[in-house]
């Protein structure tokens, strides 16, 4: 089975937990709204919006650690941020990029690198833990999905629907956004050397 067709699976067993969770997947006003076109296993799948653009100010967010507190933007404030964002650490390609990014923090000044997706703060938190992962902060939007929906990457068509689309952001250390990657196929990696080259 090809690594992609086995990331679409184990995503969609993922969306069936959300929906016995209960957890809100939010129902989205998308007319005259500009919106990025990806794919998923080569199918099209529209985000809820855009990136923030290069040179803006990075918007504020309310997320919750694995220890279930809260954090927002405030508590980073000081660093260079890389945002790893993605749908579900539970699948291949998200573990791969979460590992990436913690081997790389490891030799970076005054950054943090923020891990977020839909998963509950239990599997990220037991996720890291048998990886034995310590150098990435895993952060969820379980909650509400305004993080998704502020930052314009919550996937509203196809498998994935409800879920981060696979995208990077990059900060400086005032919050100015210096690089960003929508991934244009979800089974695909995204570009560490590029984000890591804008910091």
């Amino acid at each position: 089975m090809s690594l992609k067709k086995s990331f679409v699976i184990l995503t969609k067993s993922i969306i069936n937990e959300i929906n016995l969770l209960n957890i809100p997947i939010l129902d989205f006003q998308i007319k005259n709204k500009k919106m990025a076109n990806i794919t998923l296993g080569g199918n099209p799948v529209k985000t809820s919006g855009e990136l923030p653009t290069v040179g803006s100010q990075i918007l504020d967010f309310e997320l919750v650690a694995t220890d279930l507190s809260t954090k927002t933007l405030s508590n980073f404030e000081g660093s260079k941020l890389i945002l790893n964002i993605f749908p579900s650490v539970n699948t291949g390609v998200c573990a791969a990029s979460t590992r990436q990014f913690n081997t790389e923090a490891s030799t970076l000044e005054n950054t943090k690198v923020l891990c977020v997706s839909r998963d509950l703060p239990f599997a990220q938190d037991q996720f890291c833990a048998a990886e034995g992962l310590e150098n990435v902060i895993m952060l969820s939007d379980f909650k509400t999905g305004k993080f998704g929906k502020d930052y314009g990457v919550i996937m509203i068509n196809g498998a994935f629907d409800g879920l981060l689309s696979r995208s990077v952001i990059v900060t400086d250390d005032s919050g100015k956004v210096l690089y960003t990657e929508q991934v244009s196929e979800t089974g695909d990696e995204p570009n560490y050397k590029a984000a890591l080259e804008a910091l």
